[in-house]
């Protein structure tokens, strides 16, 4: 029992000294919070203090640079203010000289007008009087001439217009005359080098249209059984056999040369064979059709060879061929095209022009004859677009369209070709002309010239290379015939389409007629 007095007592003891001891403890820190706090206060009243001494500092220096800026700012305005006021006065002293000077010209400006009203009425008067003194020369002039002022303005006009249709005449013949001596006489001589550098031949093949027979019996049997025989044959060929009572002959027709050329091939065959059936006549078609593509192919390359044109591409080479088939005016067109090619690399050697080019143009320029009858358009035309398709040069291309005027000429090949092409188909001996043609040509030829005022009577002579024009003299001086040559011969170049030139030749004469009795 004691024991545990003893333990209670000592733990109550243990307790009071833990008591006292947190409670000196707690004082003891209240106490240095108490002077730290302090110490804090007086560190915070000496900032505030600091802080509120360097704060007037700050504000009396600011309110001392404050006054320099004003001070400064006034100084500048006052200058700039007596600166604006310096320029102001330059200026009004400026515009005060030119006020001065605007009133000295003013005064000078009213001088002069009153100088020139003055002289103006003066001229006025002199205006007047001269119109009083032309008037009345113009009544003396009317009285002694006896004309009136309308007159004489007609009769004054009528001596010029005269006088200025023989000076114009007179000069269109120099001009006509000095142009004509020295272009005519290049022309000529390049011309007729070319021609004579150029063998070509005269017409002498046409469309072969007519197979011979051995005889009248051979007919029935071309027709065959029931006409199997010559149906086959035009179902093949594509031609019509026109068998009538032509004596051992039989007409092939076709529009298109190379049809007809293998439809009389397979006919000769069939008649030097003298096996005539269906069956045959596909074996001669066929055979026939083989020889016609080697001949194609034979002369495209002939012709490649003697123009010298290289590169062509192998089609163009057989549309070339086709041409060999192929005739105009009865003249074989693939020859021509050879011709022209040879005519227009002459001219082009001659005159320093680009001969590979006029020769590729000229052998081409007819390209588009060897399917016109298979394709709808002029030759020209399909020409061009053949040309194209096979990559041919602009500058063939354009020969190749303006050869017959549809196009203007605007390169030296194109001229050369158009030339060349016209040299070979009007020389004597080149075409044929069908007869109602050429009789129509020379009417139109006559009845253009024939429609001039002043013509009397006109002919076509030369077979229409030249029309002889009679004017009636009493409407057509001599100077007016000079003018009236120059637009015949324009009226013909516009409105007719003929081979080679036409020779205006106009006759204006006088006759006196009386009888010695």
């Amino acid at each position: 029992m004691q024991i545990y007095l003893a333990i209670l007592l000592m733990a109550a003891c243990l307790a009071v000294g833990a008591g006292v001891g947190v409670l000196l403890g707690y004082r003891r820190r209240k106490a240095f919070a108490e002077r730290e706090i302090g110490s804090a206060e007086e560190e915070a009243r000496r900032i505030i203090n600091e802080a509120i001494k360097s704060a007037e500092n700050k504000k009396r220096e600011a309110a001392v640079e404050a006054k320099e800026e004003i001070l400064k700012a006034r100084n500048e305005f006052e200058q700039e203010v007596k600166d604006r006021r310096s320029e102001l006065q330059r200026q009004e002293n400026r515009l005060g000289q030119k006020e001065e000077n605007l009133d000295r010209k003013t005064e000078n400006m009213e001088h002069k007008e009153a100088l020139l009203t003055a002289r103006t009425a003066e001229l006025e008067r002199d205006k007047e009087e001269l119109e009083q003194i032309k008037h009345s020369q113009m009544e003396a002039l009317e009285r002694i001439s006896g004309l009136t002022t309308e007159e004489a303005k007609r009769y004054l006009i009528e001596q010029l217009e005269e006088e200025v249709t023989h000076e114009e005449a007179v000069k269109i013949k120099e001009i006509q005359a000095h142009f004509k001596e020295e272009a005519d006489t290049y022309a000529r001589e390049q011309i007729a080098l070319a021609i004579q550098r150029c063998a070509a031949d005269h017409v002498a093949e046409a469309t072969v249209s007519v197979v011979p027979l051995p005889n009248d019996e051979m007919k029935g049997r071309i027709i065959g059984r029931e006409g199997r025989n010559i149906r086959t044959l035009e179902t093949l060929t594509g031609v019509d056999l026109i068998i009538d009572d032509t004596p051992e002959a039989i007409t092939v027709s076709c529009f298109d040369p190379v049809r007809r050329e293998i439809a009389r091939l397979a006919l000769e065959k069939l008649i030097l064979d003298g096996r005539i059936h269906p069956t045959r006549i596909e074996e001669m078609v066929e055979k026939a059709k083989r020889e016609v593509d080697a001949t194609i192919k034979a002369e495209g390359e002939r012709a490649v060879f003697e123009t010298n044109v290289h590169g062509l591409n192998p089609e163009l080479i057989k549309l070339l061929g086709r041409q060999h088939y192929r005739t105009s005016y009865g003249q074989n067109v693939l020859n021509h095209s050879i011709e022209v090619a040879h005519l227009a690399g002459l001219l082009a050697n001659e005159i320093g022009a680009n001969v590979a080019e006029a020769k590729r143009g000229g052998l081409l320029h007819d390209l588009g004859k060897a399917i016109d009858h298979e394709v709808e358009g002029s030759h020209v035309q399909i020409g061009v677009e053949l040309a194209r398709k096979y990559k041919e040069s602009e500058g063939v291309i354009h020969a190749i369209e303006a050869h017959h005027g549809d196009v203007e000429p605007h390169t030296i090949v194109a001229c050369l070709v158009k030339a060349a092409d016209a040299i070979s188909a009007a020389r004597p001996g080149a075409r044929k002309e069908n007869v109602e043609y050429y009789i129509k040509r020379l009417e139109k030829l006559e009845q253009l010239t024939a429609s001039f005022p002043g013509v009397d009577k006109s002919y076509a002579i030369q077979a229409g290379r030249e029309v002889r024009v009679m004017v009636r003299p009493e409407d057509i001086s001599e100077d007016r015939m000079v003018l009236l040559a120059r637009e015949i011969a324009k009226k013909i170049e516009d409105e007719l389409e003929y081979p080679g030139q036409i020779k205006v030749n106009l006759i204006r004469e006088t006759k006196a007629i009386e009888y010695a009795r």
